[in-house]
């Protein structure tokens, strides 16, 4: 995570000159932020991201060379750097959003449809949250729900209170909000955010689309259904 009040330092890592181009003027034009550089592969981000100590990288899908996917691996492996990836892409494929997630992205948004979300998302990111796209955390969800047999930890759902379930149940099922969350449970959004922050220190996850992957491996059930 970024030192508190220094500018988040932005990769923009993309294969198409115009897009980086794009990304570079809205950034440019963002308070707290600081464009570290631009990269037009995975291999050339890998090692940008160490030598311009980047907080953040956005990171396209399909590039030549290395993939955004094996890039964002090598990126997310040196935990010391605290490096966040975000994968900026126009590809919504089932295995592609699992593979992102899984070599340890922090978020995974959509070119175009998620333009309005790349600022906040960036910000959240460098503080260590993350972020799926709405149009893309069904797709994630149904797929990790089909895959829970094989991955169910019933010693580690017994570790949660029922309250902290249901806020899990909800999660996975792609309620993102903590407001939307604190509705459906007729409850505080500092009740949320105290269930929330009590189940990663359980599980030891690190943040809440961590928890959202693991409810959904484990098939927590979403509240009312």
């Amino acid at each position: 995570m970024t030192t508190p009040g220094a500018d988040i330092r932005v990769l923009i890592v993309d294969d198409n000159r115009t897009v980086r181009r794009g990304i570079r003027l809205r950034l440019e034009n963002a308070t707290g932020i600081r464009v570290a550089g631009e990269a037009a592969n995975g291999r050339d981000a890998v090692v940008l991201a160490h030598a311009e100590r980047a907080d953040v990288v956005l990171m396209d899908l399909h590039m030549p060379g290395m993939n955004g996917i094996e890039a964002t691996r090598l990126i997310t492996a040196d935990e010391q750097s605290g490096c966040r990836v975000i994968l900026l892409t126009s590809e919504v494929s089932d295995a592609f959003v699992v593979d992102a997630i899984e070599a340890g992205a922090s978020g995974y948004l959509l070119k175009g449809h998620d333009s309005d979300q790349l600022l906040p998302v960036i910000r959240g990111a460098a503080a260590g949250t993350a972020t799926i796209s709405p149009r893309v955390a069904p797709r994630l969800i149904r797929e990790l729900r089909e895959a829970r047999s094989a991955t169910a930890a019933p010693e580690q759902v017994a570790l949660l209170t029922g309250a902290e379930r249901r806020v899990v149940g909800l999660l996975s099922s792609g309620v993102t909000s903590t407001e939307d969350i604190a509705k459906r449970l007729s409850v505080s959004v500092n009740t949320v955010r105290s269930q929330t922050a009590s189940a990663l220190r359980k599980l030891d996850l690190d943040d809440r689309t961590q928890l959202a992957l693991w409810g959904a491996r484990n098939g927590l059930p979403r509240p009312g259904a």
